[in-house]
């Protein structure tokens, strides 16, 4: 994995972070769009990497299904949780100094933006996500 890479998966996890201690949401609305948009993960992979981020205790028997099929990355796990436990300090810090009125238009504009983008502007070609888990198939275990 190059620095850039790295970094990247740093930066995504510090955003997934604030926007988690800002507004409670992080893993599925954040990560999710972020690693398939940013780092051209298969939508698959992305969910299952989101979800290996929060597997203990909550998500364990999900993470095991989504590792089984090769859709989680456990390489990238900790560089993620790196950003998003240094994210959701400075979230909540930002959330807990604004007025709740603020917090609800903020969250209710991130997912307009976010359903707009998958429902409009996702340009993924199906055909080369089924390429990338036959390619992933195995590659985790």
């Amino acid at each position: 994995m190059d620095i850039q890479t790295i970094i990247s998966l740093i930066i995504v996890g510090i955003f997934a972070g604030i926007l988690s201690g800002l507004v409670g949401i992080g893993g599925g609305i954040i990560l999710v769009p972020a690693l398939v948009y940013l780092l051209g993960f298969s939508q698959m992979s992305a969910q299952g990497t989101s979800l290996a981020l929060i597997m203990f205790p909550v998500g364990i028997l999900g993470v095991m299904q989504y590792y089984k099929h090769g859709y989680v990355d456990f390489k990238i796990i900790p560089i993620i949780a790196i950003g998003f436990i240094v994210g959701s300090f400075f979230g909540g810090k930002i959330s807990t100094n604004l007025p709740q009125d603020t917090i609800k238009k903020i969250f209710a504009a991130l997912l307009f933006i976010i359903a707009l983008k998958m429902m409009f502007f996702d340009k993924r070609n199906n055909d080369a996500a089924s390429a990338e888990k036959s390619s992933n198939k195995g590659a985790n275990r």
